[in-house]
């Protein structure tokens, strides 16, 4: 079997995020076959013998693999923990397996969040190359103008960086918001909130109700679901 970082291997097995298995790598509590392993490293699933704090890590199958679909409240850190004890979205989704987030939604924003203990799809949908639309409600405070609405669909500059141009359309609006619908191909550091933010407006409420072809529907505030077969199909593609 082709060799794999280590840790990409971690990722996969579920034991720990790719960041806290560099920590780990550098601390010096990871051996492989028996010698004590190197950020960088690469390993055989199949062959080697990894262990992590003196305990053996078998390789998962596919088969365990599981996907989550999470709608995310405001207040709730997008990772496996926290520093500062705030409430994690790990905190919320108890499955009895490890699983981590996809990706990142900023702490004020809600909607929705996938987690997976597959590292190659966390990878593959984390990727700006695959292209994968991401789409959000934004409701912004007052009206948006003619001019406003032209520019967030042209391509921005924030933080120095040239942004691919982001589907931007009205959805509703009354005397104090306006609700707009953008769609995103890559997910820049509170990217929306950036782009309103240069062209004037005030984002009230972030909500992301899709990622590709999977919806948030009618999932309440705080719950979570598995994804269904054909929905991990659809990933996968």
């Amino acid at each position: 079997m082709e060799k794999i970082r280590l840790q990409k291997f971690f990722t996969d097995c579920g034991v720990l995020s790719r960041r806290a298995a560099e920590e780990e790598i550098k601390a010096g509590k990871v051996r492989v076959n028996g010698v004590v392993a190197q950020l960088g490293d690469k390993v055989d699933p199949e062959s080697d013998i990894v262990e992590y704090k003196g305990r053996q890590i078998s390789a998962r199958k596919s088969a365990e693999f599981v996907y989550i679909l999470l709608n995310k409240p405001c207040g709730v850190v997008t990772s496996a923990k926290d520093e500062k004890g705030r409430v994690c979205v790990t905190d919320i989704v108890k499955c009895g397996t490890r699983v981590y987030p996809v990706g990142r939604l900023d702490l004020n924003s809600q909607g929705l969040i996938l987690m997976t203990n597959d590292g190659e799809l966390t990878n593959k949908l984390t990727h700006p190359r695959h292209e994968i639309p991401k789409i959000y409600e934004v409701d912004v405070v007052g009206k948006v103008t003619t001019e406003q609405l032209t520019t967030l669909n042209s391509s921005m500059t924030i933080d120095g960086y040239i942004l691919l141009p982001v589907k931007t359309e009205f959805l509703s609006k009354n005397d104090k918001f306006t609700t707009l619908r953008m769609t995103l191909f890559e997910g820049r550091n509170r990217q929306i909130r950036k782009m309103c933010e240069q062209v004037g407006l005030r984002v009230a409420k972030l909500t992301r109700i899709s990622i590709g072809s999977i919806a948030l529907g009618n999932l309440e505030s705080g719950k979570w679901r598995y994804l269904t077969k054909d929905e991990v199909k659809m990933l996968k593609k």
